[in-house]
């Protein structure tokens, strides 16, 4: 079973730029996507259901801004959109997707590099999602959740995180909360239980700014974070980089599970 998740920073651009002719080679069971930027209304019919997939999304209420999908071989068995929060549901940021006991989620974590005030509702998203990943442990059933967490979790995960320890994204309030999922709620980071020494291979995101990409100054904040009895049958992960989709590189996750 292969799984990618990739924020496309806009689905529009991202098919421009060839995305969904290399999501057709890859041969995956389930893609999700972050970030849309894309009402309904926004989108053909090649980005709905591509050739062999199923689509599924949780569009945001305003313009050109975040929301969620899911692609699948088959069609879910029941899907879920947001967490049960108002102001956070109307920006799409959470799709579920059932298919007999295995959950695939898409996430995207808002940012607070923005600003003061997205920093604050970047926290109390993260304390309104907390019990919904309680809740999903709870239920007893095969869970992969993928998406754009916006949060580097170590020293290890981003390039220049001496210099990032006062910015969004590598505070320490936002790693601690990470470290409680891991820990308390038993959520396993799947690409850090396979390569628990990687570091410049595994960034998933480089800023506009500075050559990032160039000189690979990237963050991992982007993961597949799934529930013990999955996580360990996942058997190699990779980070696609030889064509540009995004600011974000696609995490692919090869399991061996039906």
């Amino acid at each position: 079973m292969r799984i990618i998740t990739a924020n496309l920073n806009g689905i529009r651009s991202a098919a421009n730029k060839g995305f969904f002719e290399w999501m057709q080679q890859q041969q995956a069971d389930f893609i999700c996507v972050q970030e849309l930027k894309a009402q309904a209304t926004d989108m053909s019919d090649a980005m709905l259901a591509p050739k062999g997939y199923y689509g599924c999304f949780h569009y945001a209420e305003k313009k050109g801004y975040s929301g969620v999908g899911i692609y699948s071989r088959r069609q879910p068995d029941r899907i879920t959109t947001g967490i049960g929060h108002p102001g956070f549901d109307s920006e799409g940021r959470y799709v579920r997707a059932d298919f007999d006991d295995l959950s695939i989620i898409s996430v995207y974590v808002p940012s607070g590099s923005s600003s003061a005030e997205r920093q604050a509702a970047k926290f109390e998203f993260m304390a309104e999602f907390y019990p919904v990943l309680r809740a999903l442990q709870a239920e007893g059933r095969h869970i992969v959740l993928c998406g754009d967490w916006n949060i580097a979790h170590t020293a290890a995960d981003l390039k220049n995180w001496k210099s990032n320890q006062k910015n969004s994204g590598f505070l320490p309030e936002e790693r601690a909360w990470l470290t409680t999922v891991f820990n308390e709620l038993h959520w396993v980071d799947v690409y850090r239980q396979l390569y628990p020494e990687a570091t410049g291979e595994a960034y998933t995101w480089w800023s506009h700014r500075g050559r990032a990409w160039e000189n690979n100054v990237g963050w991992r904040i982007d993961y597949q974070i799934a529930t013990p009895d999955i996580s360990l049958t996942a058997k190699a992960a990779s980070v696609y980089k030889d064509q540009r989709f995004s600011d974000h590189a696609p995490l692919i996750v090869d399991y061996d599970h039906a």
